[in-house]
């Protein structure tokens, strides 16, 4: 990678989009000065980016052509490394690792006399660490690329252990699909293979790829994103606490079993996209990286700045050069060895405004994202993960989770960008869930609605959500359940009689999910179960529930019964991620919001050539109701929540054609007038001029 490709060549399109940057300026191109400095230093040593960012070819533990074994740590605190395991009876000092320099060990194990390896596939190893006080420590490889937890009953503690990885060739999968292309409008769903089985227990790898797959192909998704993969030895962590970086989880099955999992996902044209943690690491020393080398700083730094009190967890040196090597070749790992595509990277605002107290509150003063409040070496590591991924596959997307709003994260790094394609719109949740709790549907603002959801920085593109995957956690409320409740036990069947608590919630679930995928964003995400209104909150095995997997799986036989009415909002879902195909708005221009009434509760705008017409009101229909548009002719209904096969009551004609008339309302230049029942959502596309 030519490291000139970094300069900021079109910044002034960055003043151009958003000209309260331009006092700024100096300090844009301060960051990206810096971010310079670190490519040409790794063009200078290391040859380039491609081989810097491969460094788990050179760490850890690597079989050669000849059967014989080289393995190397860093670890620049250590007095003395070893190697113990099966293959040496476990004697902790019998294999010590050569010193290298710049804090580097190395150790090469010849051949067995019969040409086979000295250490064999699955078995059990250990890196043994001298600290400078003279005491011998085990750890595992931050390199591991599979361990595991051993089971109860083999009575051998709960720690995990690292076991070597090298099956014979003919037990290695060979994907059989290209990588995804990455998709014009990017439909999310968010999974963790753990919890996505009806049975209480934890979800594999091949139950996900043969059963789950399928169902988010035919919801009309075309990206998965996916939780919880790295390794992380407390589960109901939801993966945040990663312990093993380099190791795809074995809870849900081994290393082919993931890679054939992407595979499938690949035959099916669904993009994948990796939760990255790469904003902290778990504090656990006996499982993940925490004082690896003996020290408490190797990896993260020392002293409060290594210590996110929130979290409980560490935080990485971004200036440190070996940890960039192990952070970027990460991200490179997963590409390379399993073939996903893309990543969502975590945390990205707590990596940001971590030590300087700033917390999530954001006031838009421009002043909060640039000097001294904001973690430069973190934002620097992300513009050089950018940099590395987008060079190395321009198919690559990433997405940011920073509720912060940063000018330029979502911007390219030639202008003066961090480079990320997407960012989170986390305010949507919060913001659907504080009406939901605070104010009758009555006190609802049309205009606070239309704001929060439209509320997003010019040409940065958002990824727009109607509920976070937290609220799904015990302790809080899906919007499902904050609609429905107690009637979701007593009254989901079409069956049972008219529950007016229901009506309301299918009503609203249907509506809110729809002006969330049309007009707050550049992409879409929806949590797995969501679609169809999983009717149970998200509780992982502890001591608090003895261990249970009753609420840590999803109930899919509720949203496949006939009888139940789940199967309502599974369908109108599926059938906005296909409108959405069909009309690509999520790539188009943002929406034009022509009129939002306070009084009657009416939201219309316009997008991708299709009018939408959202009536919140509790009680009120209008007939004859007047909706503006800049496009004359003639429209028809191409989507309607009030159809009975998504639990609605018919009460919308779709055969209706609405001709225009050339006069203006609601600042456009032509209106149509349409029937709008309470608590619909309706759709219109235009047929003919």
């Amino acid at each position: 990678m030519d490291p000139m490709k970094v300069e900021v060549k079109e910044i002034e399109n960055l003043f151009k989009l958003d000209p309260y940057l331009k006092p700024f300026e100096r300090e844009i191109r301060r960051r990206h000065g810096v971010l310079q400095e670190w490519v040409g230093k790794i063009e200078k040593l290391e040859g380039g980016m491609d081989t810097f960012s491969q460094g788990y070819k050179y760490y850890g533990i690597h079989f050669l052509p000849d059967n014989s074994v080289v393995a190397r740590e860093w670890a620049p605190g250590a007095k003395e490394v070893y190697l113990t395991g099966d293959f040496n009876n476990w004697q902790w000092e019998a294999t010590p690792f050569k010193k290298l320099d710049f804090g580097k060990w190395e150790l090469h194990l010849p051949a067995n006399s019969d040409g086979t390896p000295p250490i064999k596939h699955l078995s059990e190893v250990k890196v043994i660490i001298r600290n400078q006080a003279g005491q011998l420590l085990d750890r595992l490889s931050p390199w591991a690329v599979y361990v595991k937890q051993p089971p109860k009953e083999a009575n051998q503690g709960v720690n995990y252990k690292q076991y070597v990885w090298n099956p014979p060739a003919a037990e290695r999968y060979q994907c059989q699909h290209p990588k995804a292309k990455r998709p014009k409008s990017l439909r999310i769903y968010e999974c963790h293979v753990g919890i996505a089985s009806q049975e209480p227990c934890i979800g594999s790898y091949d139950n996900f790829a043969d059963n789950i797959l399928p169902r988010i192909k035919k919801q009309g998704y075309n990206a998965i994103q996916v939780m919880a993969v790295m390794e992380h030895a407390y589960y109901a962590s939801f993966g945040y606490q990663v312990t093993s970086f380099f190791a795809a989880s074995s809870r849900y099955g081994t290393p082919e079993q993931l890679k054939r999992m992407i595979d499938v996902a690949h035959s099916h044209g669904l993009y994948v996209l990796l939760d990255v943690v790469h904003s902290h690491a778990s504090k656990n020393v006996q499982d993940g990286l925490n004082q690896f080398d003996g020290t408490n700083s190797c990896y993260f730094h020392d002293g409060s700045r290594g210590e996110h009190a929130l979290w409980d967890s560490r935080l990485f040196n971004y200036m440190e050069y070996e940890v960039l090597r192990f952070l970027l070749s990460n991200l490179r790992w997963w590409h390379d060895e399993y073939k996903f595509d893309g990543y969502r990277f975590d945390g990205v605002t707590s990596m940001l405004y971590h030590s300087r107290g700033i917390g999530e509150g954001f006031s838009g003063d421009y002043n909060e994202y640039f000097g001294l409040n904001v973690d430069t070496d973190a934002l620097n590591y992300l513009a050089l993960a950018n940099h590395m991924l987008h060079e190395q596959n321009p198919e690559c997307i990433t997405i940011a989770e920073d509720v912060s709003g940063m000018p330029t994260l979502c911007r390219p790094i030639v202008e003066g960008g961090i480079g990320f394609d997407y960012r989170l719109g986390m305010a949507i949740p919060d913001k659907w869930i504080e009406l939901l709790k605070e104010f009758t549907d009555d006190q609802w603002k049309m205009g606070d609605i239309v704001h929060t959801l439209t509320n997003r920085r010019w040409k940065e593109n958002t990824v727009a959500y109607a509920e976070s995957h937290d609220q799904a956690l015990v302790g809080d409320k899906t919007i499902a359940f904050w609609l429905m409740d107690k009637d979701m036990y007593t009254h989901m069947s079409v069956l049972s009689e008219p529950n007016l608590v229901i009506d309301r919630g299918l009503a609203l679930h249907k509506m809110i999910r729809l002006i969330t995928h049309a007009l707050g964003g550049e992409a879409y995400l929806n949590f797995m179960g969501n679609e169809f209104g999983h009717p149970e909150w998200l509780d992982f095995p502890r001591a608090g529930n003895n261990d249970s997997y009753h609420y840590a799986r999803r109930q899919w036989n509720l949203v496949d019964d006939e009888l139940l009415k789940y199967k309502y909002l599974n369908e109108f879902d599926r059938a906005m991620n296909q409108l959405e195909e069909r009309f690509g708005w999520l790539h188009s221009d943002p929406g034009y919001v022509s009129w939002k009434h306070e009084g009657d509760k009416v939201i219309a705008f316009e997008r991708a050539g299709l009018v939408f017409v959202f009536n919140f009101h509790p009680t009120q229909s209008f007939t004859g109701y007047r909706v503006g548009t800049n496009w004359a002719g003639t429209y028809k209904i191409c989507l309607s929540s009030d159809d009975a096969e998504f639990g609605g009551f018919g009460r919308l004609d779709k055969e209706c054609k609405h001709l225009t008339r050339h006069e203006h309302y609601g600042g456009r230049e032509n209106f149509f007038e349409v029937y709008t029942p309470a608590r619909t959502a309706v759709v219109y596309e235009h047929i003919s001029d």
